[in-house]
């Protein structure tokens, strides 16, 4: 419900890509309105490659501690639903289940590559990416948010392509068009809405563009920004950062650049957990001295 509301919001909202409880509670804690569960950051934090090499069912398990620890709405990365619209839909109603607001399914090909890796980015045929649409519309709830992810500008297809996809996924039962551009400039992403006008709430994710003004997205009626995977490249950064300075240094150097424990204990609920067992304590002896 509270994602439906997002994207009906005329101003921008921004979703932030989380890939475990840890990073769903950051970005909560940071102000987002709503958090994307990354494929790609959730198959890397698992040690995989984002080419469909983890099951949705490793995925999604994931997915439900980014939903437990977030507080707030999760759109789940569905790839392109992991085959045809059985499975698509098993995807849907299992997202459902673990406590996610949506899906987003793209379509490509199964099995994936990740849209900015390489040049071969087949997309599947139109009909058989709908027939997953219906399929997860009629299995889930109509509060629970499909969003339709087109992939023909990263495959080169064009913006007539592009556009044909989005109105029939629109007709098949799709919430919301997730227009995916890996151009340095939002300018094809901005031709896509000219020619879509308001037909449904689009969806991006400026991964590449990212030197695009912020008011810009709004300039343009987009409904959702997606900031994909920058948290997951940020922890890249400094685990190797901090890593070779405990083998060349030791920790000395290392401590005053991380986190303290304390701000750990702080972030994870312990001290909640504490005033719990304070309670359930007390509430005990009611029965002890019964």
């Amino acid at each position: 419900m509270r994602l439906r509301r997002l994207l009906a919001d005329p101003a921008p909202s921004f979703l932030m890509g989380a890939h475990d409880g840890l990073s769903a509670r950051i970005a909560a804690e940071a102000g987002f309105a709503g958090i994307w569960a990354s494929g790609l950051c959730m198959s890397t934090v698992l040690g995989a490659r984002d080419s469909d090499e983890v099951s949705w069912g490793e995925l999604l398990a994931l997915a439900a501690r980014v939903v437990e620890s977030g507080a707030i709405p999760v759109l789940v990365d569905a790839d392109t639903g992991y085959g045809n619209f059985n499975t698509a839909r098993r995807v849907a109603a299992r997202a459902e289940q673990i406590g996610a607001a949506g899906i987003c399914m793209e379509d490509k090909v199964f099995p994936k590559m990740n849209s900015y890796f390489g040049d071969s980015h087949p997309l599947a045929p139109i009909g058989e990416m709908c027939t997953k649409i219906a399929a997860c519309r009629d299995k889930v709830d109509a509060q629970f948010v499909l969003v339709a992810r087109t992939e023909a500008l990263i495959a080169g297809a064009g913006l007539a392509e592009a556009l044909r996809r989005a109105e029939a996924y629109r007709e098949a039962g799709a919430d919301a068009i997730f227009i995916h551009s890996r151009q340095r400039t939002i300018d094809e992403i901005a031709e896509f809405t000219t020619e879509w006008g308001n037909r449904l709430p689009m969806v991006i994710a400026p991964t590449t563009y990212h030197e695009t003004p912020q008011e810009r997205y709004a300039e343009l009626g987009i409904a959702a920004v997606i900031w994909a995977n920058q948290a997951m490249r940020a922890t890249v950064v400094a685990m190797r950062q901090v890593c070779r300075s405990l083998r060349l240094d030791g920790a000395a150097a290392v401590e005053p650049t991380i986190a303290a424990l304390g701000e750990v204990f702080a972030l994870m609920g312990y001290q909640d957990l504490e005033t719990d067992e304070e309670h359930y304590i007390e509430l005990a002896k009611k029965w002890v001295d019964s």
